[in-house]
């Protein structure tokens, strides 16, 4: 049975409690653009992985400038697809400075046309540095919201992030999108999900079948 709108809302402050410190993202970044392009990096990976590589590819390419005349492919080895993101970053900062003057756009539209940003990337981008309200889907929000019966098991990436928008009040949208990711980090993990102490077990039919 699903959640309804009352429900999901509750199970999101439930895990704002429990994670108060859950309501920005965990990537490094000094500026807008170094921000817009940790997220690209950090696609099939961990921000740990990130945060390890971006200070010195951040101080030798300080703005669009700099990183569309770069060869990056150095400063990306310890990533996985690395040589496909390299493209994607110099891609971008060239976009950037001859279709944006150098700085990063404030809306999904604009910066969905930039190579290497797709759909979440932008939301990320959106709320994280523009406060702009959105709700973006990774691996850990479609696999909590799954769980809990927040969405249907078999919904795509945008049918989640349409329901769950339907469903939690547009202020905790941005919110939402932090409180899963670390419910998915810490908790609610792929592998042995902590259900025995999980403070929404009553409400996680996926948590009570794991139990028993």
């Amino acid at each position: 049975m699903m959640l309804n709108a009352q429900e999901t809302t509750y199970a999101i402050e439930v895990m704002g409690k429990t994670y108060p410190e859950a309501i920005k993202s965990t990537l490094d970044a000094d500026s807008d653009f170094h921000f817009l392009i940790a997220v690209i990096l950090s696609a099939q990976t961990t921000d740990k992985a990130v945060n390890k590589l971006t200070p010195a590819l951040f101080a030798r390419y300080p703005d669009a400038k700099s990183l569309a005349q770069a060869d990056v492919e150095y400063y990306l080895k310890s990533i996985g697809l690395y040589k496909n993101k390299a493209k994607y970053i110099v891609t971008c900062a060239k976009e950037i400075v001859t279709k944006f003057s150098g700085q990063v756009p404030q809306n999904k539209k604009d910066l969905m046309s930039l190579a290497g940003v797709g759909r979440k990337t932008a939301n990320v981008v959106l709320s994280d540095r523009f406060n702009v309200p959105a709700l973006a889907v990774d691996t850990h929000v479609s696999r909590v919201s799954k769980r809990l019966a927040m969405v249907p098991s078999d919904a795509s990436v945008t049918q989640v992030e349409t329901i769950l928008m339907s469903k939690i009040p547009k202020n905790l949208w941005s919110a939402a999108h932090f409180r899963m990711i670390y419910w998915g980090r810490e908790r609610c993990t792929a592998r042995k999900p902590r259900c025995f102490d999980c403070p929404l077990l009553a409400m996680c039919m996926t948590g009570q079948k794991n139990m028993y």
